[in-house]
């Protein structure tokens, strides 16, 4: 395989403005393709935004959410790949002709969509539904994979993913500065938002600490040395509705090691090479190939009663 150049985004998205959203996506990945980047990720639902789903009624919901591929959301990215001759990652809400509903993530080139994924573990609104199935797809001959934010947090999915052949795995999120049993966990006061270019210092504290970027620190580099995998981590900085979040939109390699990270307090981008002999060279090459199958095959894939309770809060701490 060929080297690679793959950029991670991060924007301050506007909630349900897919214009203004898109009009972002383009002009970071003109800017990306000019620096060189073959393929550019945005975050999760980063072409309808997030956080201000669960509000809506399911009706308001399914104005938001598009058909895939035959919405105008795709047909524009597909737009944006053409003139700018790079592939698009972006996510949003799907609806199908049954209207039910989905949350996906799409890649697109010059040609049209590629690949989709649907969230295996969707919950920002009561009528999203789960999807069933991994996806690896091929991006200039690199096997690829798609893992959406909480589908990350379960292991088995990125090991799965990556037996399937996934050497990069795009792991679009909305996370991080929000309350959880976690300690150190808790939403940044948007307050500090406002005030980043008098009082950068204050914010940057609360993005890089156990709110933010440390606690991130504590388990997505193991995703990619685990697996020999190159994560690709994309998250939005900013104000999604009412709540702050804190980009560092990066890239790990096989070993483990951040290679590029966004830290501008703003929409940017950030692009790193993919090499494909960091995917034999690294212990997780090595690990995969030491497994014993067949000591936890029935272990790991025994039934068990799915358990999935996430409360978002408003920024005031109601429910």
């Amino acid at each position: 395989m060929n080297n690679i150049k793959i950029a991670s985004a991060q924007f301050e998205n506007r909630s349900g403005d897919k214009e203004y959203n898109l009009s972002v996506i383009e002009k970071l990945s003109r800017k990306a393709a000019a620096d060189g980047a073959e393929a550019i990720a945005f975050h999760e639902c980063s072409i309808t935004s997030y956080t201000f789903a669960r509000h809506l009624s399911k009706e308001q919901l399914l104005d938001v959410a598009e058909l895939i591929p035959d919405g105008n959301s795709i047909k524009r990215l597909t737009d944006i790949a053409r003139e700018h001759n790079i592939t698009v990652l972006a996510g949003l809400f799907e609806k199908d002709k049954e209207n039910k509903m989905y949350k996906a993530y799409v890649c697109v080139n010059k040609n049209g969509m590629v690949a989709k994924h649907r969230k295996l573990h969707p919950f920002i609104h009561p009528e999203l539904i789960p999807g069933n199935e991994y996806t690896v797809f091929e991006i200039k001959g690199w096997k690829c994979g798609i893992l959406i934010c909480y589908d990350n947090n379960i292991i088995e999915n990125v090991r799965a993913t990556n037996l399937l052949g996934a050497d990069i795995i795009f792991m679009p999120h909305v996370t991080m500065c929000t309350p959880s049993p976690r300690p150190g966990a808790g939403f940044v006061d948007p307050l500090l938002w406002k005030n980043r270019e008098t009082d950068p210092t204050s914010l940057r504290a609360e993005f890089d600490g156990l709110k933010g970027r440390e606690w991130l620190m504590k388990w997505l580099p193991a995703r990619a040395y685990d697996n020999a995998i190159y994560a690709v981590f994309s998250n939005p900085i900013g104000m999604d509705d009412d709540q702050l979040k804190n980009g560092c939109s990066m890239i790990i390699d096989p070993y483990g090691d951040i290679v590029a990270e966004c830290r501008r307090l703003g929409d940017d981008y950030v692009i790193a090479t993919c090499t494909a002999e960091k995917l034999v060279n690294a212990g997780g090459y090595r690990y995969k190939k030491a497994r014993r199958p067949e000591m936890y095959a029935n272990i790991i894939g025994q039934p068990h009663e799915a358990v999935q309770k996430v409360v978002w809060l408003n920024a005031d701490g109601e429910n």
